[in-house]
């Protein structure tokens, strides 16, 4: 089903997010005050607007509540995220998702009411380091500062087992939440799913516990 999505500032971050979700099939708003970043989005997404968040009023005419997320890509200017973040959250957005450039604009814009907030300079940080970190780690998401999604090669040792057999979650403490072959998915493999020698696994668990398995 389609989604719907308000991206508010259109820096590096707010454009490459708002043009990757409308590829993604999804209904997209780009907003931001400066006219020559909106004409250059205007063509890549479903709406694009020259507004000042700030104002509460214009976002109401702007229909931002019928919106299923936004998010809010302004950059440095905390006050503005603030306000913006507060106008979103006052008018009934069901999900607020914004942007910081450090800790202290996080805790702020948690403290107001952010759903979620991201500090993307961070992440890409962290996720490069534990990549780079071993040759086992294909790919690495950070849930929060103890947990984390890693992608792995199936072991040579664990192809043609089940997990059941393998009993992941009682050895090493993480679950194994999604299997990957080629094109192929299997989201939520049952216990007597077979691992392939090809097969990615996809596994949640914490830093600590992540790093014991790819070991």
């Amino acid at each position: 089903m389609k989604k719907t999505y308000v991206i508010i500032g259109l820096g590096k971050f707010g454009t490459a997010v708002a043009e990757r979700l409308y590829e993604l099939d999804n209904e997209v708003l780009a907003i931001d005050e400066c006219t020559e970043s909106v004409q250059r989005i205007e063509n890549k997404v479903t709406y694009a607007v020259v507004a000042d968040a700030r104002d509460e009023n214009v976002l109401r005419s702007l229909g931002v509540k019928n919106y299923d997320c936004a998010i809010v890509a302004i950059g440095t200017d905390l006050a503005a995220s603030v306000i913006t973040t507060l106008n979103l959250k006052e008018l009934g957005v069901p999900q607020v998702i914004c942007k910081a450039t450090d800790e202290t604009q996080k805790r702020a814009l948690e403290k107001i009411g952010a759903d979620r907030v991201l500090i993307p300079e961070r992440e890409i940080g962290i996720k490069l380091a534990q990549t780079i970190s071993s040759t086992s780690i294909l790919d690495f998401i950070e849930l929060s500062r103890e947990y984390g999604i890693a992608e792995l090669p199936t072991p040579a040792h664990w192809a043609g087992k089940t997990l059941r057999e393998l009993n992941v979650r009682a050895k090493y403490g993480v679950n194994i939440i999604a299997l990957k072959s080629g094109s192929k998915v299997n989201v939520s493999p049952a216990a007597d799913a077979v691992l392939q020698a090809d097969a990615v696994l996809v596994v949640v668990g914490t830093n600590e516990q992540l790093a014991k398995l790819k070991s």
